[in-house]
């Protein structure tokens, strides 16, 4: 016999969503359960993703800046690389956030359940404990935030070592010699960057004409001059067909205009996106319905078929980001306890967080163009940057995406060093509604990035102090 458990509410999955919800939802005096598989909270993006991947590329832009010294008369001999010792500082930063979790969870009093659970119906959950137990839950309301899965694709050995996905990069096996990286996005580019930085010959190829293409390419060629110096080589327009396990590596297959290559590589890291991970579950048991891409359909509170079921993150589709996930546990939570809420963000933040990072929040430039939205495009190069100067690093660009007729700023990009920290002005600006005036009248400290932003306003005016541009009509007459 199993033991049976009654919670108001329960979470199911401990990522940045879950525990989100599972903490607030606790503020709130609401009686909350928290069910996932590990030991603490964290999920995919503390655990296997975010947090790791970013240690990680820590520690390649201090090798790359070591390496890059040499230009300011100041030289270091070839980094000596523990393999051991870098894993086990990864592993330590990834227990630290972890364990502190874990810690909040219980003075907040959150009910943990380590276990795996599948919904029996629409009010009760079947939980298979790590520890080998089962129980039974019955629920008044549950926030559905099981995360994603990497993607695959057909013609990949599964049991090959030597083939990777974004968890088994981040586990640092070696450092190969030569490391394909299938899937030119963010995932792959960071880890790409990552193990470039720690020696390995890297290759990417993306199957689109582009690396990133879901970011403006005026932001994107900012990171691929850099790239194409790090990497032994970024192949666009080309798919991989197949790939053979060999003795001394894998044997990829690929295509490009209709021409046929292979090559041999000590290892391939697969990174072409990620799935809702809603199989397995027990969904069919209830209301919930799916979309095409069998990720979760919900309302604007984040509410599914079944009015008493939420789900948030990953599991309702793109963007797939953890600070959307977090955002969208406060509204379902709210919704639950009765207040009037919807999520409606005017901008979710993306980083790339490559060297340099790209960000952007709100309408792109591509958008406008597909939407005719008449906009005008302001843009800082950070060549006219005195603090991008001091930091030799030039190689970047701000620009605002500003509606013709209202002046309003409607959209941020940036490309440099530091574009995922400066990128957070740019959202609040957007969701305050804010002008192209208001940003040009904020001061901002000088020697700064963030000036960049602040000068960037000032090009639309035509009066930016480190930058000549003439002015145009329509800022012109904005001065009358």
């Amino acid at each position: 016999m199993s033991d049976t458990m009654n919670v108001e509410l329960v979470v199911i999955g401990g990522g940045p969503g879950g525990y989100a919800a599972a903490f607030y939802a606790a503020d709130l005096g609401i009686d909350v359960a928290l069910v996932d598989t590990e030991s603490n909270p964290g999920g995919v993006c503390l655990y296997r993703g975010c947090i790791p991947s970013k240690t990680l590329l820590h520690v390649a832009k201090l090798i790359d800046e070591a390496k890059h010294a040499a230009a300011w008369g100041i030289s270091f001999g070839d980094p000596v690389i523990d393999l051991d010792k870098l894993r086990t500082f990864k592993n330590d930063v990834v227990a630290k956030l972890t364990g502190g979790l874990g810690k909040l969870a219980k003075a907040r009093k959150v009910r943990t359940i380590h276990g795996r659970a599948t919904f029996r119906d629409s009010n009760t959950l079947d939980i298979a404990l790590v520890d080998g137990g089962k129980t039974e839950l019955v629920f008044r309301n549950a926030i559905l935030a099981t995360g994603s899965l990497p993607a695959g694709i057909p013609g990949i050995p599964k049991d090959s070592a030597r083939v990777m996905d974004s968890t088994a990069a981040l586990d640092l096996p070696d450092i190969p010699a030569k490391l394909l990286v299938v899937g030119g996005g963010y995932i792959g580019l960071e880890l790409g960057t990552v193990y470039a930085a720690l020696g390995s010959r890297v290759t990417v190829i993306e199957m689109t004409e582009d690396i990133l293409p879901g970011a403006d390419r005026d932001l994107v060629n900012q990171l691929k001059k850099r790239l194409d110096k790090q990497f032994e080589s970024i192949l666009v327009n080309t798919k991989v067909s197949d790939m053979k396990e060999r003795k001394d590596g894998i044997e990829v297959f690929f295509s490009s205009n209709d021409k046929n290559e292979r090559a041999m590589f000590d290892r391939v890291l697969v990174s072409v996106g990620r799935k809702a991970n809603t199989h397995g579950i027990g969904l069919e048991n209830t209301r919930v319905a799916l979309n095409e891409r069998d990720c979760v359909i919900v309302d604007p509170q984040r509410r599914t078929a079944e009015q008493h079921i939420f789900a948030i993150g990953d599991v309702t589709g793109d963007p797939m980001l953890a600070h959307k996930a977090s955002h969208e546990a406060r509204v379902a939570v709210d919704a639950i306890s009765g207040k009037k809420t919807t999520f409606e963000p005017y901008a979710i933040p993306a980083v790339v967080f490559t060297d340099p990072e790209i960000a952007w929040a709100g309408l792109t430039e591509s958008e406008a163009k597909q939407q005719s939205r008449s906009v005008e495009v302001a843009r800082f190069p950070w060549s006219a940057s005195g603090r991008a100067t001091t930091l030799d690093r030039s190689d970047g660009v701000t620009k605002l995406i500003i509606d013709a007729d209202s002046q309003r700023v409607l959209g941020v990009g940036i490309a440099g060093p530091g574009a995922g920290e400066l990128i957070a002005e740019g959202v609040l600006a957007l969701e305050m509604g804010a002008t192209v005036r208001d940003i040009s009248l904020s001061i901002h400290p000088h020697p700064t990035l963030s000036e960049s932003i602040m000068e960037a306003a000032e090009v639309w005016f035509g009066h930016a102090t480190h930058l000549y541009r003439p002015r145009k009509k329509a800022a012109a007459e904005s001065n009358k």
